[in-house]
């Protein structure tokens, strides 16, 4: 046995293969039969050319290529390996793209696919996000990444990267000449290593994402030394890094924000839950008011800032190509809003404010409405906003020229939901939120007339959950009154700890899926029906690949629990 794999260790000329090769011809040895399938179909760029064996290569092994044995069959050979590949991960073979995400891949698969790179010179995208097994293994792959020296989009989110694969990449970086999009989101221990990777990235890049790597103080200065060297930056997500302000004394936060000031380039700046405070928002706004390119900046969940939006909002009216403006959950206060108020006048280009999940936001509705550009504006949402009557009311002057309506975890809007809805203009709205907005049976029968005169024809988003004080007449009436051909997305489900039978309009439900030929998720968590019945509506969604969300037994209590006490805080 010993001698047998000695030489097949060895190949036709005597000589010994490397260790990469003795890897891949066991793994070509333990597929199974069902992956041993002719790949003509795959291989065959003409009618002239016929289908190559998976183990071609191994079949041939000692035997000296003749002047018959062209290029281009090797290169077709090594095509069908790439097929081959993909094909076993349930994955379509693109010369130009090479998309294994969520493919469970292991330190195995790794080192094949880096074998087959470079058979791929045309590739320019990779994504092979939220595969945690080959975290500690990503050399591997890198140390190929010259055969794909035209790669322009890198994706490597939630692999569990470490150290060494990030010193890793920073070594075969300079294989990537050019780079344009680089995403390390995800991957907590990024954080702290970041300055041996930095160094080594291209001018090319355009998109720099590191969402939730737990970036440190020395990271934040380090990106701040980047920034300048990067002409062409025009994206910087560091959301979720709290630590990148916490370190006071190092001032890393600081450096960052100030190095700003020479990313001429930059588009979109997203530093949402960040931990940021009144003088970060100070220090970034100094930044701000010298990148007129910027157009979304992003700045939710930094609850801190409460009380502080005023040295930020002074530097707004600088930013005069600003079209989107995230203040979610940011606490703000009335002193905060008055602020903003004040400058959202010169703020020409706004389209989406986000104040959402702000509890005073709810009483300033009537003094946003009155100076924001409301016919161009596409986005206000206000859930969680404590809206009064009067706010609601005020709220529906901007709802025409809305393309996504949000007013979710705001009790007002039950009874009251028909001066929303009489609002809306045709073939406008895209999304529209209503959870736990205590809806009546009556506002239910009014968005079905709505719905029937074509008001909502391109709605894709919509979310009803948490109205269980709607009556079987108003869920039948919706679904019986038709119009909804764009939608995408619903949602029905019923509150947690709670559950009502579906039994008295669910057939209506079914009558009603083949004029929503988009419908590609329904949730209906908590709505319980008979056997017969719930036997139809799975095999309905399943015959329409429809998502289907549906526990009637709720054991899905506990997080629903967790995500409600969220919103209503």
């Amino acid at each position: 046995m010993e001698a047998a794999e000695a030489q097949r260790g060895r190949d036709g000329g005597g000589q010994r293969r490397s260790p990469l090769d003795v890897i891949m011809s066991q793994i070509r040895r333990k597929r199974s039969g069902s992956d041993r399938k002719p790949l003509g179909r795959f291989l065959s760029r003409t009618s002239e050319r016929t289908a190559i064996p998976e183990d071609a290569e191994s079949e041939n092994r000692g035997q000296s290529p003749g002047p018959a044995a062209p290029v281009e069959s090797q290169r077709d050979a090594g095509w069908g390996r790439v097929c081959v590949f993909l094909q076993r991960l349930g994955k379509k073979a693109d010369s130009r793209s090479l998309s294994l995400a969520h493919c469970d891949l292991t330190a195995t698969d790794l080192l094949e696919l880096a074998s087959l790179l470079q058979f791929l010179p045309q590739l320019e995208e990779m994504d092979v996000s939220w595969n945690e097994l080959i975290g500690g293994s990503l050399t591997t792959l890198t140390s190929h990444l010259q055969h794909v020296g035209g790669i322009r989009t890198l994706k490597l989110c939630s692999c569990r990267l470490n150290a060494d694969d990030v010193a890793a990449l920073g070594e075969a970086l300079p294989s990537a000449p050019v780079l344009e999009i680089l995403d390390l989101s995800w991957n907590s221990s990024v954080g702290g290593t970041l300055q041996s990777l930095l160094g080594k990235l291209q001018p090319s890049v355009r998109e720099l994402h590191l969402v939730a790597c737990q970036l440190t103080a020395a990271d934040a200065a380090a990106l701040g030394g980047l920034v300048a060297v990067l002409p062409k930056l025009c994206v910087l997500d560091v959301s979720c890094n709290p630590q990148l302000t916490q370190e006071v004394d190092a001032g890393g936060f600081g450096q960052l924000a100030a190095s700003l000031s020479h990313a001429v380039s930059l588009i979109v700046l997203r530093l949402q839950a960040c931990g940021l405070k009144p003088d970060d928002l100070e220090a970034l706004g100094a930044s701000l008011r010298c990148l007129p390119s910027v157009r979304q900046l992003d700045l939710s969940c930094n609850r801190s800032v409460a009380g502080g939006l005023s040295r930020l909002a002074s530097h707004l009216p600088h930013m005069a190509h600003l079209e989107s403006l995230d203040l979610h959950l940011c606490r703000l206060r009335r002193a905060d809003l008055e602020a903003l108020i004040q400058v959202l006048p010169s703020l020409t280009a706004l389209t989406a404010l986000d104040v959402s999940s702000n509890k005073e936001a709810g009483g300033a509705v009537h003094q946003l409405v009155s100076v924001l550009p409301l016919t161009q504006m596409r986005r206000l949402p206000m859930s969680s906003c404590r809206l009064t009557e009067e706010s609601f009311t005020a709220l529906a002057l901007v709802a025409p020229y809305l393309r996504s309506l949000d007013v979710s975890w705001c009790k007002v809007v039950g009874g009251r939901l028909p001066l929303l809805m009489d609002a809306l203009q045709p073939s406008v709205v895209l999304e529209l939120r209503l959870s736990s907005c205590g809806l009546t049976t009556d506002d239910l029968r009014h968005l079905a007339d709505v719905c029937r005169r074509g008001c909502v024809s391109s709605l894709r988003v919509l979310d009803l959950s948490y109205n269980g004080s709607v009556g079987d007449a108003g869920w039948a009436a919706l679904f019986a009154a038709g119009g909804l051909g764009s939608l995408e997305e619903a949602d029905l489900s019923l509150r947690p700890l709670t559950s009502a039978p579906c039994s008295a309009w669910l057939p209506t439900l079914l009558g009603a899926l083949p004029r929503m030929p988009a419908l590609a998720r329904l949730a209906m968590q908590r709505w319980t029906a008979g056997p017969q019945e719930e036997q139809q509506l799975r095999f309905s969604v399943k015959n329409r690949n429809i998502r289907l969300d549906w526990d009637p037994d709720g054991s899905d209590w506990k997080t629903s629990s967790q995500e409600e006490s969220q919103a209503e805080e």
